[in-house]
């Protein structure tokens, strides 16, 4: 969409804000008049469309007792006048976009550069995949972005960069990696996928996490930098920056640990609520702002941190137990028949995969970890054939 010339969007300089403005009644009844014409409607698509980015024709549907609906007009950028009309997404013909943009308020003038419209995309079942986003029937080929269930930009290039790793890495005949659900949001995004599948396109939400204290904005350098420069993406000048803020940190802390100012410790005293690093006596006035932020974190969450990292190692025990790709659940005495099949279909990589698919019960995880130790101990390990079929497999009988 364009703003007329002179309008306010040419005079605010480089900074170009976002508005924000409503629909209107005119607005309702044009959508409803012609809901006909709708693809999502008229039956022409069939596929579920993403929950959290409904189509305006499904906001007016769905949530009829709104007089109005909120619209952002965003510029999409400093050497254009176009405007990203954000939350009027819809796939009515062209001339009634023409008429519907003109109702929004603030846009009786506006004309339209490219006309919205609706894509059906087909997907795979995202459960067809490996942790790694290789595909479990056809090694070296890994799906990233919609075609795996998602929706949104994010998820896309979270997928994409992750994919990409592992696709050089198999090239190049290193061992893939994954990042855990303690480690990333990435890890969660990823492992939900894979884990559980989806039935509508799915979105990667902070509430989808367990360890959210972990998995904070502020730690994720902390957290990734290691990995990163392992596998070659992270510069040494980088990592030694890094390394640099780890140590200032640890150091920090400690200090704070050791002195006193009376009978309490600069540490339990940053622990107080009304008390801030800037404000503790004793403070190092030398450190980086965000190194000092870090310890205040660090010391003021200790106890939840703490508690939250001993459920991560409780569960990692988990993680780390695989289980063989070609394993027969078949032959697990005692193991739920919806057990076995669920375990049969998804065929998880680690018991902590498989204590997350839905329908297998913490009985059928104690029973399976069981067998495995029992079996590991007796050197064997009951197989139902390859499950993977790439370069150089030979099938078995």
């Amino acid at each position: 969409m364009r703003y007329p010339t002179g309008s306010i969007i040419e005079h605010l300089g480089r900074q170009l804000p976002c508005f924000i403005t409503y629909t209107t009644d005119t607005t309702t009844k044009l959508i409803r008049s012609n809901l006909h014409l709708s693809p999502m409607y008229s039956g022409v698509i069939e596929g579920v469309g993403p929950r959290y980015c409904p189509s305006i024709e499904d906001k007016i549907i769905k949530f009829s007792d709104k007089s109005r609906h909120q619209i952002f007009l965003e510029p999409e950028g400093i050497a254009t006048d176009e405007i990203y009309v954000n939350g009027l997404s819809t796939c009515l013909p062209f001339e009634i976009q023409v008429e519907l943009v003109r109702t929004v308020v603030g846009c009786e003038s506006a004309e339209i550069m490219r006309p919205a419209y609706a894509v059906e995309y087909d997907y795979v079942f995202p459960t067809q995949l490996m942790p790694t986003l290789e595909t479990k029937q056809c090694q070296s080929l890994f799906l990233a972005g919609q075609i795996n269930g998602t929706s949104g930009y994010e998820e896309a290039g979270a997928q994409g960069i992750m994919a990409g790793i592992n696709a050089a890495r198999r090239a190049s005949g290193l061992s893939l990696i994954t990042l855990r659900r303690d480690q990333a949001y990435i890890g969660v995004l990823i492992d939900d996928l894979v884990t559980k599948g989806t039935a509508e396109p799915y979105r990667m939400f902070t509430s989808r996490a367990e360890y959210r204290l972990l998995l904070r904005q502020d730690n994720a350098d902390m957290r990734l930098s290691e990995l990163g420069h392992e596998i070659g993406l992270l510069p040494e000048r980088n990592y030694r920056k890094f390394l640099e803020k780890q140590r200032l940190i640890f150091d920090e802390t400690n200090r704070l640990q050791r002195a006193f100012c009376g009978s309490d410790s600069l540490a339990q005293l940053l622990r107080r609520p009304e008390i801030t690093y800037e404000s503790l006596p004793g403070k190092n006035d030398a450190l980086d702002r965000e190194i000092a932020r870090q310890v205040e974190i660090a010391i003021k969450y200790e106890g939840y941190i703490d508690r939250q990292q001993a459920e991560v190692e409780k569960f990692r025990k988990l993680e780390n137990k695989e289980i063989p790709q070609a394993f027969d659940y078949s032959v697990v005495p005692s193991l739920r028949l919806e057990a076995r099949q669920k375990l049969g279909n998804l065929r998880p990589t680690t018991i902590g995969q498989a204590s997350r698919i839905s329908g297998v019960s913490p009985a059928d995880i104690s029973i399976l970890m069981v067998w495995l130790k029992h079996q590991s101990a007796n050197g064997s390990t009951p197989t139902a054939g390859p499950s993977v079929c790439g370069p150089g497999c030979e099938k078995e009988n």
